[in-house]
């Protein structure tokens, strides 16, 4: 292969509430947190050990409306994008650097209580229509380990 490949799939659960920028042309920025877990069992020990890490999303334009709209603090999403890292200076001058997740493709994957599956098919059919690739993930009422192995989508 000669070419090069940028791409992040994350499964985690929403930090914090959306921040949202606005420009003057009217564009829209939106950052959040997602977290991802793992765990395993010290062989030492026996005790349970939990990792948890934190990514930064960078969400857009339309689906910032989207994100605004139905994301909010613990919701587990299914995310895809690509990896930027941007260089800034703090307050006393030094240079910075985050990297960031620039969101291209996103599933719900937590169901939103109390809302009827009408609800939560409108829900979805707004967050593809939004995303610039069509989406081969699972329904937001599908749990990933409920699926069939003989039914991936590759």
């Amino acid at each position: 292969m000669s070419g090069t490949l940028n791409k992040v799939i994350l499964i985690g659960n929403v930090g914090a509430e959306m921040k949202v920028h606005q420009f003057d042309n009217n564009d829209k920025i939106g950052r959040l947190p997602i977290a991802t877990s793992e765990s395993y069992t010290d062989r030492t020990t026996g005790e349970r050990i939990s990792i948890t890490d934190w990514h930064n999303i960078v969400v857009r334009n339309k689906l910032v409306d989207v994100f605004e709209k139905y994301v909010s603090k613990g919701d587990k999403l299914y995310i895809e994008g690509k990896l930027k890292t941007r260089k800034y200076q703090d307050a006393e001058g030094q240079d910075r650097y985050t990297t960031e997740i620039m969101v291209n493709e996103f599933t719900f994957l937590t169901p939103k209580s109390g809302q009827a599956n009408d609800a939560s098919d409108d829900r979805q059919q707004e967050a593809s229509s939004q995303s610039s690739e069509p989406s081969n993930n699972p329904s937001p009422s599908t749990s990933l380990s409920e699926e069939d192995p003989d039914d991936l989508p590759f």
